[in-house]
């Protein structure tokens, strides 16, 4: 669709039945080369340097861009990984994205942090841009954007939570770095409307795992998003309430998503999670088509 469409990137979050690294390159030797972004990969599984090593592989396999995104993850899965969670998720972040970026830019590496102890440089290659993106979802993390980053990555954030919150931080942090503002991208799952499932129950299909993660329940309830996080299809159903799970007709799905774009976010991704699992492959495809049409320049 991407190839065929006018959407512009594929997106793929952390998967950890397949990595996306690998279904990216598997695409491009199918004849299918085009931009894409990760969004977000998870930090307590790759070291900065193979990080750097296997995003510009990515972008040297497709020929196109690449979005790099990284994120800490939830405080169980670093503890699952690493022995103990990050004392401080934004201070590992920004030895992360620091790292990462300075390798991306040929640069030798020499970090003594406290996270990462890095001596190194990527050997020299010709390759196309490979962006640096940082997950985002709170305050905090959207100080490090404006710091670090190339791209400020959300997913399940409200429009005004955007508007109001994440996007004044970033242009703030930035601007105060004395560096251009990253570019925003929300991740935004999207459903049209059917007969046979409710849109409650979909966002619940997409997003069942997000909504019951500590971080997920603090970032909606700053976003005004009344959630317990004790009864997934109540919170479900207020994610549909504050238009962090989108869905209607074809027209209203392109109205709410134009609220992000007002909101200060210059690329949306369209997540069809929900409507795979509930309804299958080909019914999330036909979601995308209808959508893309209804926003079509």
């Amino acid at each position: 669709m991407v190839k065929w469409t006018h959407a512009e990137r594929l997106w793929q979050g952390q998967a950890l039945l397949m990595e996306p690294h690998q279904g990216f390159v598997s695409a491009a030797a199918s004849g299918f080369r085009v931009p894409v972004g990760l969004g977000v990969t998870l930090m307590p599984l790759r070291h900065p340097y193979e990080a750097a090593l296997q995003a510009r592989s990515v972008a040297m396999t497709t020929g196109h861009s690449v979005v790099a995104g990284f994120g800490p993850g939830s405080r169980a899965f670093q503890a699952g990984l690493l022995g103990a969670p990050y004392a401080s998720p934004l201070t590992a972040a920004r030895e992360y994205l620091a790292a990462v970026r300075g390798l991306l830019d040929g640069e030798v590496v020499q970090n003594e942090g406290r996270y990462f102890n890095i001596s190194a440089q990527l050997p020299p290659a010709a390759a196309p841009r490979v962006d640096v993106g940082l997950g985002v979802l709170r305050p905090g993390m959207a100080g490090v954007a404006g710091e670090f980053a190339d791209v400020a990555i959300t997913w399940l954030t409200p429009p005004d939570y955007l508007r109001d919150i994440l996007v004044p931080a970033i242009r703030k942090s930035a601007e105060e770095a004395g560096r251009p503002c990253p570019r925003i991208t929300a991740m935004v799952p999207v459903a049209l409307e059917r007969a046979q499932v409710s849109a409650s129950e979909l966002a619940l299909a997409s997003n069942a795992g997000h909504i019951q993660a500590p971080h997920y329940i603090d970032m909606l309830r700053r976003a005004g998003v009344q959630v317990s996080g004790e009864d997934p299809g109540e919170t479900a159903r207020a994610l549909v309430e504050a238009n962090a799970f989108v869905s209607g007709a074809p027209e209203e799905v392109a109205a709410l998503l134009d609220q992000y774009r007002r909101a200060g976010v210059d690329e949306i991704v369209l997540n069809a999670t929900g409507v795979r699992k509930r309804c299958g492959e080909l019914e999330a495809v036909n979601d995308l088509k209808t959508i893309l049409a209804a926003v079509a320049p």
